[in-house]
């Protein structure tokens, strides 16, 4: 028994050194995006300075990105200041539940979009394929409100790379690395944002 648990015990050893060298592989290739995210988080600082908010929208995991990166706006991500508006529309569970009840599920972020964002906002759609048709579908209704949009996705060609304005594109197609991938992304926006901003509050 003892013997098995050190067999197994190498073999997974050797299964996390992979894929840690795996995601370390992946955020390298990021840094293909860094003129794209400078761009987001300009495009977030220009909203917040102008009396606008962020808002940000995915699925699954991309919803808890969006709520991630909500909560360090609202919060403090890591200097102590004033909260920045930012919401997650996946967090209102009535909204969600009753617009994908009467309307479909594909509506859940285009309506709230319709329903709260401005001109003077920005908004980000989560999406690891890019083919979440409620995300595409809440990116295109923000474009209608003329609002900036940023998708955040994985290796192109995708829908959301192409119908948003800025697309910061995670170099992979694996799920699990653009996920991590994307909550990186999530607190470079924070601590550029954070930064700026405090520094001519």
């Amino acid at each position: 028994m003892l013997e098995d648990t050190r067999r197994w015990s190498s073999d997974l050893k050797e299964s996390i050194i992979a894929t840690i060298e795996e995601s370390i592989a992946t955020k390298q290739l990021l840094k293909s995006e860094a003129e794209t995210i400078a761009k987001s988080a300009e495009v977030i600082i220009s909203a917040l300075k102008h009396g606008g908010k962020l808002v940000l929208f995915g699925n699954g995991g991309s919803a808890a990105d969006a709520q991630h990166i909500a909560a360090e706006f609202v919060g403090k991500y890591l200097l102590e200041r004033k909260p920045y508006p930012a919401i997650a529309l996946t967090t209102n569970s009535s909204a969600v539940t009753a617009i994908a009840n009467d309307m479909g599920y594909d509506h859940v972020f285009e309506r709230q979009v319709n329903a709260l964002c401005s001109s003077n906002d920005a908004v980000i759609g989560i999406s690891t394929s890019g083919k979440s048709r409620s995300v595409i579908l809440g990116i295109e209704a923000a474009k209608l409100k003329r609002t900036v949009t940023i998708g955040m996705t994985g290796k192109p060609p995708n829908l959301l790379a192409e119908v948003a304005d800025i697309a910061i594109c995670v170099p992979s197609r694996s799920t699990p690395r653009i996920q991590e991938s994307h909550i990186l992304v999530g607190h470079i926006l924070s601590e550029l944002v954070e930064k700026a901003v405090t520094d001519e509050a």
